[in-house]
């Protein structure tokens, strides 16, 4: 069943671009969206030499996800998996990479702990999102480390002219309650905005059981048959001043702080429940001078979790990493610009449980270099950086990118690129698993596209393949991390979008081949939680005040561990919505998410929620 729906899926995804190509000839005349993660500047989607997609916040409410992740699954090139539900624990896979290959910027700014090498995707509020670039490919020539699968960046709440007041609340199945609100003042010369965000639920039964192998299922053999609830409260400000033209000053803060309830056995002292705290802080001053701007920027993220049973202390993990970056832009000519720039950032990171603990730091320094030249119909891009880390000491990443425009709309692009992660302090530090002689994770990159946009629609194909050295993982033989495994990456992405009697489509399908490249018993096996074929479509219809639209996921199997001894099946999901304006300014939404209930796992033993029910009422001036 699971390969059948799947394959449809992915039929459906292909199908739709080349049905419209026959139905629409003319070109667009629409506005072009900007991004500015992949290049470190602000270029086109259409320009990008990378294979990027922007979610705005028109789609963010448009979809009614309810978190982050349920706003990037099934997104092209992304594998999600949750331990659980709602404010759980969830790992994101980019183009079959590690979990922790991926970059997340929030506002500019490095998140994700230093300790375990994740960003807490469950805790950074949708309803604080304005909108989400998301980059595949590597980026370390100019990020640095952790940029090998590629560079995801979350954009909070923007402030718009004028006065601007907004709210919202709703609730719905496994008790769910949630509300929002928010004011812009926007002026000539300043702004200030600020947000605030709930969310909280009972929750379901987030793990079950396994008495084969021991401990299988969430450490123990007979979980809490109980819900597991978790509850957010979050608040984003932000504000800034123009004091002359081409003069601008801003900061921004995000605070989240959350409570997660979890299923862990009490016979080793494990907690259940965690309290945590998600925090970045940052600000930017940039002086466009004409031929060159010049942009200062820094932050800092703190990544913070106590975990406690019965309010008896469990363990504790905290991160902190501050950041800061010079960055000047030269317009050399027309259609050609330089960019130079070096990065400052420091890790400190706190462990402890009742047996042991450690306190680590360290710090990086970096300077980088890209050219971006536009020549007729062709596009050039290239990059280079080198960093100098007080831990594992100098590494040089590059990359080069090349486009050109055809007729009717056709456009190719080539890229290659190096990247790099550095190990986290857990990989180094942590005791009976640390091994503090480990050298970063290396990885090259080749990738080729092909796309195409009209009047109606647009669809981009890119085909890459990854080689990854030094992997780390557990070495039985030294009993500590290791430097021991290598992996090779080979995939493809479709993306396109069309509308077709008013109705609009969107969808992604994508193949990805992570395997296991060191020789030895899993040589050649799929790395595990990656699901190697998915596909997303979601088609929209407005009717005057009212709207409907509907999402169809679906992904195939995958393996639990590295000997792919363990399957989980794959899945199909199908959500429904709908929308009306009531007024103006205000609008009822509701959903339906996994309409036919389907029962499947991302994780073994954390089953995901069934059929779920919501109604949310919003306002926002306008």
């Amino acid at each position: 069943m699971s390969r059948n729906t799947l394959a449809a899926a992915v039929a459906v995804a292909i199908a739709f671009t080349s049905h419209v190509a026959f139905a629409q000839s003319q070109d667009a005349d629409t506005l072009d969206e900007v991004t500015v993660t992949g290049t470190r500047t602000a270029v086109t989607v259409d320009d990008s030499l990378s294979a990027v997609e922007v979610i705005d916040r028109a789609e963010i409410e448009r979809t009614q996800a309810q978190s982050l992740p349920d706003l990037l699954r099934g997104r092209a090139g992304i594998n999600l998996v949750n331990q659980g539900g709602k404010g759980k624990l969830t790992t994101l896979f980019l183009r079959g990479s590690e979990s922790d290959h991926t970059l997340f910027l929030i506002d500019g700014v490095r998140v994700g702990s230093s300790t375990s090498g994740l960003t807490a995707l469950q805790d950074i509020p949708v309803e604080l999102i304005e909108r989400i670039e998301i980059v595949r490919g590597p980026r370390s020539s100019l990020y640095g480390s952790d940029a090998i699968g590629g560079v995801i960046q979350v954009f909070t709440r923007r402030t718009q002219q004028g006065v601007r007041p907004r709210f919202m609340v709703g609730g719905g199945t496994n008790d769910l309650r949630e509300m929002s609100a928010g004011v812009d003042f926007g002026f000539d010369r300043a702004w200030f905005g600020a947000d605030y965000s709930h969310q909280a639920t009972d929750g379901f039964n987030s793990c079950t059981g396994a008495a084969t192998p021991v401990f299988a299922g969430c450490f123990m053999d007979n979980p809490d048959p109980d819900a597991d609830g978790y509850e957010s409260n979050a608040i984003s400000v932000r504000g800034g001043v123009r004091p002359v033209d081409g003069l601008s000053i801003e900061g921004h803060a995000l605070r989240n702080e959350g409570r997660n309830e979890f299923d862990a056995d009490p016979m080793f002292g494990l907690g259940d429940v965690s309290n945590t705290v998600q925090q970045v802080v940052g600000g930017k001053a940039k002086w466009d001078l004409g031929r060159v701007s010049l942009t200062l920027a820094g932050g800092n993220n703190v990544d913070r979790s106590l975990q406690s049973r019965d309010d008896a202390f469990a363990d504790f993990f905290e991160s902190h990493r501050a950041s800061a970056s010079l960055q000047a832009d030269v317009r050399v000519a027309t259609g050609q610009v330089a960019t130079f720039g070096y990065d400052w950032q420091r890790d400190t990171g706190h462990v402890e449980d009742l047996f042991s603990q450690y306190d680590a730091r360290r710090q990086n320094r970096a300077v980088f270099a890209q050219y971006q030249g536009a020549f007729g119909a062709h596009d050039v891009q290239a990059s280079v950086r080198r960093d100098d880390n007080e831990q594992f000491g100098g590494h040089t990443t590059g990359a080069l990118a090349w486009g050109m425009d055809l007729s009717n709309g056709f456009r190719i692009t080539a890229n290659a690129g190096s990247a790099f992660k550095a190990p986290t302090f857990n990989e180094l530090y942590f005791p009976f698993f640390g091994n503090p002689d480990l050298a970063p994770e290396e990885s090259e990159t080749f990738e080729l596209g092909v796309g195409q946009k009209r009047n109606a629609w647009h669809w981009d194909v890119h085909a890459f393949q990854t080689d990854v050295d030094n992997l780390i993982v557990y070495d039985s033989s030294i009993f500590v991390a290791n430097n021991i495994e290598s992996a090779r990456i080979r995939g493809a992405e479709l993306t396109g979008g069309f509308t077709l009697a008013e109705w609009t489509f969107a969808g992604a399908a994508s193949y990805v081949d992570p395997r296991n490249d060191t020789a030895g018993t899993n040589d050649d096996k799929v790395l595990p939680r990656r699901s190697r074929a998915s596909g997303r479509l979601d088609v929209d219809r407005a009717f005057g005040d009212l709207s409907v639209g509907a999402t169809w996921m679906a992904e195939d199997r995958r393996f639990e561990n590295v000997d792919n001894s363990i399957e989980l099946p794959g899945y199909s999901t199908f959500d429904l919505r709908g929308a009306w304006r009531v007024a103006e300014a205000w609008t009822l939404q509701a959903r339906v998410s996994n309409v036919f209930d389907r029962e499947y796992e991302t994780a073994a033993y954390y089953p995901q929620a069934g059929r779920e029910f919501g109604l949310v009422l919003r306002y926002a001036a306008r």
